[in-house]
């Protein structure tokens, strides 16, 4: 299946959001210290309910153990700057989706790690800025999913 990264999450919804989304999709999540919460909080327990020992979620001090701990996985990032829309990339099993922080997305120190065909963004109306993260993972791995036949 897919890998989802998250990097620097802060706001606990968002993340509780996504472990349900995980769950759902199986999906692996993976978060990137430092995180803007304690991953036990009562807000992200809120937003994943029961779901969360149904989700694989893992927990990186920092990106470049998050990249040892995927391995080859190909890096697939998700970004307003993207170059091409989500819809235009062809998604593998095994990718890692990977999204930054809700108010500061991905570091140009990051994007170096991903091709640039392979930096992509989620069309929205011209001067908005961009979507909740949790709408934007969910938006990217039902598109991955679909592509390789919900399998």
């Amino acid at each position: 299946m897919f890998h989802i990264v998250i990097l620097q999450p802060e706001i606990p919804p968002n993340t509780g959001n996504i472990i349900r989304l995980c769950a759902n999709t199986g999906a692996a999540l993976h978060l990137v210290h430092p995180m803007g919460f304690d991953l036990s909080g009562k807000a992200v327990r809120r937003a994943e309910l029961d779901y969360e020992w149904l989700a694989r979620v893992h927990v990186h001090v920092d990106f470049a153990a998050c990249l040892a701990a995927l391995g080859g996985a190909r890096l697939m990032a998700i970004e307003t700057s993207g170059t091409r829309s989500y819809g235009d990339a062809r998604f593998l099993p095994g990718d890692a989706l990977l999204f930054g922080s809700e108010s500061r997305g991905l570091s140009a120190e990051v994007l170096s790690h991903v091709a640039r065909e392979h930096q992509l963004a989620i069309p929205m109306r011209a001067g908005n800025r961009s979507l909740n993260l949790s709408n934007a993972v969910a938006v990217a791995v039902y598109e991955a999913w679909r592509q390789n036949g919900f399998a």
